[in-house]
């Protein structure tokens, strides 16, 4: 297993400049993807919008608490996070616990659909009657990973995607990361563990160099030593690297968010 179902997300670096921190908000929602599909969602908002927003794509256990508090994490730096999960099709509604049996549920989901809901949760944070943001990004873990690094290609009218240990060589349906590279249309920050045995680290470095060659503007990341999914299961353990992880997201939010001058 992969992941812990007790983990909590990482706190936010100690040199995180408080003086940006916001009180948040946090809603349940029922989204309604293209095809007429409906899914659970769980939306953070912050007291004060720094103008981005980004869409959660969880792990295989879909929307787990571990994402709707990182949707908090996320609000409480000025960021409108919304977080979805992808069985809505097949598992119904509502959100998933550790007695949530996911895999049949992940066989069968599909790249197209899980598009869809991506692309229902824009056009929603797109639609907010208040500080509605004007750059919205992608962050995934594993599947979710993948996933987001699937959607610069989706045309989406991302500002950027990013994705923690997301397989680049790897995809449940469909054409993998790597393979669509040409098609990426906004930038990447990938973000890997250089001990995780499920994506070699050749992997990651053919997945830089496909970026590399289709001028994508990109940052990929490995962590010497850091396993699988050190963002949740290992944070404390690896305490350095998910405070470099959360201080790289934010950096590369803040530069693809351009401030609008009074």
């Amino acid at each position: 297993m992969c992941f812990e179902y007790d983990a909590t997300p990482p706190d936010l670096p100690a040199t995180f400049p408080l003086r940006f921190a916001s009180a948040t908000s946090g809603q349940d929602l029922v989204l309604t993807a293209a095809d007429g599909a409906q899914f659970s969602a769980y939306i953070a908002r912050p007291s004060t919008s720094n103008g981005a927003g980004i869409v959660i794509l969880p792990d295989v256990r879909g929307l787990f608490s571990f994402y709707r508090e990182l949707a908090d994490r996320f609000a409480s730096t000025g960021i409108q996070a919304l977080a979805i999960d992808y069985f809505g099709r097949t598992a119904g509604l509502g959100s998933r616990d550790e007695h949530f049996e996911y895999m049949p549920h992940v066989e069968q989901t599909h790249a197209e659909t899980i598009a869809m809901d991506v692309a229902a949760a824009v056009a929603y944070l797109r639609q907010l009657p208040e500080d509605a943001p004007r750059n919205i990004f992608t962050v995934g873990f594993c599947f979710g990973g993948g996933n987001s690094f699937q959607q610069a290609a989706n045309k989406h009218g991302l500002s950027g995607v990013i994705g923690f240990y997301g397989p680049p060589k790897r995809a449940r349906s469909g054409p993998t990361p790597i393979e669509r590279v040409s098609e990426f249309e906004c930038p990447v920050l990938g973000l890997f563990g250089g001990a995780d045995q499920g994506i070699p680290v050749e992997d990651v470095k053919q997945f830089d160099d496909a970026l590399t060659q289709a001028k994508v503007e990109h940052e990929i990341i490995i962590y010497p030593g850091a396993p699988h999914s050190f963002f949740d299961r290992k944070f404390e353990e690896y305490k350095d690297a998910c405070d470099d992880a959360w201080t790289r997201m934010l950096a590369f939010i803040t530069i693809h968010t351009p401030q609008i001058k009074d």
